[in-house]
């Protein structure tokens, strides 16, 4: 038995935050963020993750011909649940009306979807569940510290998923490589945000630390290698690659990835350009849009190469099915924003505005 993708589906919030815009609190220009990153414009949530990751999963559901109540278990792939406890994919279960499934949420970063989709395949390949509903969500915005233009111009908020299912033993999942060193895990790293904080997290602005050079530095080989041990694995070569969905990061980052495995960048789906960097989601919404746009074809070969914090690098192959069409759409959405981009990040810039200006 495979563990086939048989529905897809995304969410993101509509406020849009241009370059153009950031331009009024940074010292920035659209030139300047387009050539480093490729990102132009990303997207500012007024709603919570777990929101997001519902309405992502209820049009996976509906592309898969599923009602809620007939998945089994629920993997929510985030670094930025709304709460603690309890996890985000029981808060999307409770949303979705599903009062059975199995559930749990998964915390690596911008690798964690493809994580997520790793344990899907062990779960139903091993007979423990039936449909698995893998969730990548992430709202961001909140933690940035909208002062620090480096950081501050890579992030967006949004949501994609897909369900799993068991299919024939030669389509779905092929193989998957994860993987993680620690040792240059301070590059990333939102340090008061754990049990570590105490009660000493008060009234001041959220600490990410965020070393650019050294997670590029990282990021490139990692990804390059993940891919290459995953195509390995599944007994291919970069060659049977109809189509690769990365993490999407930054524009070169990607090219390098490119580069290094000696493939046409244009086989790449990419839409950073439009949401930046959105973490775990990245990869669903990167391939509900790929399908969307026709790029991919029944029996093809996908691989899905990610890297994030931890710092952890991840990659799966998978041979998509015979079916590249939803079988229904879903009328869900988001409640109505009456706010802009700006409007949505203005309490937290101003927050920390009036911080930098007293300490």
């Amino acid at each position: 038995m495979g563990a086939v993708i048989t529905g897809w589906g995304k969410c993101v919030p509509p406020a849009v935050l241009t370059n153009t815009a950031m331009t009024e609190f940074l010292d920035t220009s659209d030139e300047w963020i387009v050539t480093r990153t490729g990102i132009r414009e990303r997207r500012i949530s007024h709603v919570g993750m777990v929101d997001l990751a519902t309405v992502a999963a209820q049009q996976a559901l509906a592309a898969a011909g599923y009602k809620a109540a007939e998945i089994d278990c629920i993997i929510v792939a985030t670094a930025s649940a709304d709460l603690l406890i309890p996890n985000a994919a029981s808060r999307v279960q409770l949303q979705l009306g599903n009062s059975r499934a199995a559930a749990f949420d998964t915390n690596v970063g911008c690798c964690g979807f493809v994580y997520a989709l790793a344990m899907a395949n062990g779960l139903i390949t091993t007979g423990v569940h039936d449909r698995v509903l893998v969730i990548g969500a992430e709202r961001l915005t909140p933690i940035i510290d909208w002062t620090q233009r480096d950081s501050a111009i890579l992030f967006g908020d949004g949501a994609g998923a897909v369900v799993v299912e068991g299919g024939a033993a030669d389509e779905g999942v092929l193989s998957a490589f994860l993987a993680c060193d620690p040792v240059p895990g301070e590059s990333l790293m939102v340090r008061d945000l754990g049990m570590s904080a105490g009660h000493e997290r008060i009234q001041q602005p959220y600490d990410l630390s965020f070393d650019g050079r050294e997670v590029f530095r990282n990021a490139v080989p990692g990804m390059a290698s993940a891919a290459e041990l995953a195509l390995g694995r599944a007994d291919l070569t970069v060659a049977d690659v109809a189509l690769v969905v990365p993490h999407q990061a930054n524009l070169r980052i990607i090219e390098a990835v490119a580069k290094r495995l000696g493939v046409d960048p244009e086989l790449f789906a990419t839409n950073l350009q439009r949401y930046g960097n959105t973490s775990a989601a990245s990869i669903p919404l990167a391939l509900t849009e790929a399908l969307e746009e026709g790029r991919v074809a029944p029996d093809s070969v996908l691989l899905f190469a990610a890297f994030g914090a931890g710092l952890s690098s991840a990659a799966c192959v998978l041979r998509w099915g015979d079916r590249v069409t939803p079988l229904g759409e879903s009328s869900a959405t988001l409640v109505e924003c009456d706010m802009s981009a700006r409007e949505l990040l203005s309490p937290a810039l101003d927050f920390q505005q009036n911080w930098n200006a007293t300490h």
